[in-house]
């Protein structure tokens, strides 16, 4: 007897996000550089002005001892990890550690660590017990990861069944006896998918885990991760701020978001890191005078947005990455945007992440090499974002039903009435961001 094909649609990915990242902001801490002091309990003893900021996600960049051996610099780069198990005494002991983890928590927020999966320093404690678990070059010798300057660190083979139950053993250690929440895994897809398959069923049996890995690829939302970078989302920003990109660019990425990725994924959108800022430039050499409106979408956008520690001060100069060079604080201007911004989307729905909020679509207008607008609807509610992505001045029309109507500007509290003819002059870098007012409380 034929068997009858099922052509019932199959969803592979499973992952379901938890309730409390529905408005969820994640912040990047740099330990090192975070203070004068470099260690956690200056990180604690700011926790109430992250929170203030609107953060729910703290991410600590990697805590573990740093590798002596072909290292970076005076103090080497946190990702040359020298033992999994252990925590760089620059920063603190075991009882620091446990008492900042359990001040974010009682403030509400999660923490995630940062975790180096792919590879090690040259002294890793692992070189010597299990030197089989290491990638080989063409000599037969460790071998940095290849194509890149990582020459302080060497790299696993995750054909190693031994390793794979290793790392996952170090990773389980972390939340058993610190509490912590998730992590975040660099270079996450250098590492083979089934692992980190292997790493979310074993972590999610200790406590339901968040993770984000430095990575875009849609498959590992099927099992393992709840974020990925947005990458392409920035360097498409980055390059329309240079005049390198159109702003067709833009829209590809949010077209390709919609339809090719899973609706449950977070994709994060940030405006800088501890890689673009060492590397690249500050925000302000990144964006120039089109930052604020690249914020304002980081925010407003789909995603789940990045606040890099330094920025809501300014970002004001590029931190060393391998010796101690603390941030300037001071308050700012994009600390009070950020801080408007994040308000705003906590107190609407249809900013939410994922699918607790709503998708965006595009209202045409009559500018569209130069401004990006869009309209997130959830029930009655209604958002209006306008950006002028653009180094020019421009009037602004739109011929779409999605624009009339009686609206709040909400970074000002104005009241504004949108008509069919109605034009914007918008400054370059220039935004605007509208609530209708049935939505407006």
């Amino acid at each position: 007897m034929a068997i009858v094909p099922s052509y019932e649609p199959q969803n592979p990915y499973t992952l379901t996000q938890p309730a409390w990242s529905r408005d969820a902001v994640i912040y990047q801490v740099n330990t090192r550089q975070y203070s004068v002091a470099g260690n956690f309990a200056a990180v604690e003893a700011d926790l109430p002005r992250i929170k203030a900021l609107g953060a729910d996600i703290i991410w600590l960049m990697p805590i573990h001892p740093i590798g002596e051996k072909n290292r970076k610099g005076e103090l080497g780069s946190p990702y040359a990890v020298k033992d999994y198990f252990g925590i760089n005494p620059e920063f603190g002991d075991e009882n620091d550690l446990r008492s900042l983890v359990n001040a974010i928590h009682n403030k509400g927020m999660r923490v995630i660590l940062d975790w180096v999966p792919n590879h090690s320093a040259w002294d890793c404690n692992l070189v010597d017990s299990h030197p089989q678990w290491y990638a080989r070059d063409f000599k037969g010798d460790f071998r940095p990861s290849p194509w890149w300057d990582w020459d302080d660190i060497i790299e696993f083979d995750y054909a190693q069944a031994g390793l794979r139950e290793y790392m996952i053993e170090a990773m389980s250690y972390w939340i058993k006896h610190f509490d912590i929440d998730g992590y975040r895994c660099d270079v996450a897809g250098y590492v083979p998918n089934d692992f980190w398959f292997q790493a979310r069923q074993a972590l999610d049996q200790l406590k339901p885990v968040f993770m984000l890995a430095e990575w875009e690829n849609r498959d590992l939302h099927e099992k393992a991760f709840n974020m990925t970078y947005a990458w392409s989302w920035h360097e498409t920003l980055h390059g329309i701020a240079k005049g390198e990109l159109c702003l067709d660019k833009l829209r590809k990425y949010y077209s390709w978001n919609e339809r090719a990725w899973p609706d449950s994924a977070y994709r994060m959108t940030f405006v800088t890191n501890h890689d673009m800022n060492a590397w690249d430039g500050t925000q302000e050499e990144l964006f120039g005078e089109l930052l604020h409106a690249v914020i304002v979408l980081s925010v407003l956008g789909e995603g789940m947005p990045l606040l890099h520690n330094g920025q809501e001060a300014g970002d004001s100069k590029r931190l060393a990455f391998f010796e101690q060079d603390p941030i300037a604080w001071h308050s700012h201007e994009v600390g009070d945007l950020y801080t408007r911004l994040i308000a705003i989307k906590k107190q609407t729905p249809a900013l939410h992440n994922g699918l607790f909020g709503a998708t965006m679509i595009q209202i045409p207008n009559n500018c569209m090499k130069q401004v990006f607008s869009f309209t997130r609807m959830q029930g009655s509610e209604k958002v209006v974002v306008i950006l002028n992505l653009s180094h020019e001045a421009v009037d602004v029309s739109f011929n779409s039903q999605l624009w009339p109507g009686e609206y709040q500007n909400v970074l000002d509290n104005t009241r504004f009435t949108a008509e069919p003819s109605t034009t914007l002059a918008i400054a370059p870098g220039g935004y605007k961001v509208f609530k209708h007012c049935t939505s407006v409380q």
